[in-house]
């Protein structure tokens, strides 16, 4: 296939373009933390002198070390078993042929359409209920559920590609189900269970809503939801609360720059299977 050398640099632009925006609400972020504290930001203007302490004082009053703990507890709660249960959801709905599949597809689907903001209040009184409030229990359970519809498809779009011949080969050698799932389907979806917790830890460290409302110790919440309380504290200093909005922000970067190639390498496997 020939490739127009004009099409080339027309995509290349575009890039460079959408880098350029990508990257200027960062910059203009990285100048406004940068001015002094009792400063408002005026636009993007880089400071003649530099306040690198403001990411020290962000960093200090901010609690990110208990809040690093906090937010680790919950991830470690939250994507592992998220990983295990929509891999055997959706290993039996993409590889089996299970009695009411098509029932369960179409009730996932319909939760992929539910707003999360109209169920809060329901699981408010649900963990309430059940004497959760108040710990990272109250945010890893609602997660869990809450990321299961399309947790379980994408892991059934990733199984119902794999060739059916393997499955039939493996119970001809006497394979059970569970083998099967370990030997042979688990380091197939490698790429895709690699993608797929990326982007659970991605949604769960920048989650803000829930543990706004089911948490009241912001020690207890992931980074993002202790933004709430950091904007409250310091909303008449912004250069702080862009230093500690930055700070947040960090671990996502750096997560999704170092696994990049995983995560495009299983959207790509699905974009070419077939």
């Amino acid at each position: 296939m020939v490739v127009n050398k004009a099409e080339v640099i027309t995509g290349r632009v575009v890039l460079v373009l959408v880098l350029i925006l990508t990257l200027l609400p960062l910059a203009g972020m990285l100048s406004g933390a940068l001015q002094p504290a009792d400063r408002i930001p005026d636009g993007f203007s880089w400071p003649s002198d530099p306040q690198w302490g403001n990411f020290a004082v962000a960093f200090r009053t901010a609690h990110v070390w208990q809040l690093l703990g906090s937010s680790t507890l919950i991830i470690l709660g939250v994507v592992p078993l998220s990983l295990l249960l929509s891999t055997l959801a959706g290993y039996a709905l993409g590889n089996l042929r299970i009695r009411g599949g098509g029932f369960v597809f179409a009730l996932l689907l319909l939760g992929l359409t539910i707003p999360f903001e109209a169920i809060i209040i329901p699981i408010y009184y649900e963990i309430t209920a059940m004497g959760l409030l108040n710990t990272q229990c109250a945010i890893i359970l609602p997660l869990i559920g809450l990321y299961m519809p399309f947790s379980i498809l994408w892991m059934r779009a990733h199984f119902a590609g794999v060739p059916t011949e393997l499955s039939e080969a493996a119970r001809i050698d006497g394979a059970g189900i569970f083998q099967e799932i370990r030997r042979i389907q688990l380091p197939l979806a490698m790429p895709a269970l690699s993608a797929l917790a990326i982007l659970l830890f991605l949604w769960t460290w920048n989650q803000f809503l829930l543990p706004l409302v089911l948490v009241d110790d912001p020690d207890k919440r992931t980074m993002a939801g202790a933004l709430g309380a950091f904007q409250g504290q310091y909303l008449n200093q912004l250069p702080l609360l862009f230093a500690g909005a930055l700070i947040i922000m960090l671990p996502t970067i750096v997560i999704y720059a170092v696994f990049q190639r995983q995560f495009i390498k299983a959207l790509l496997q699905g974009a070419v299977k077939g």
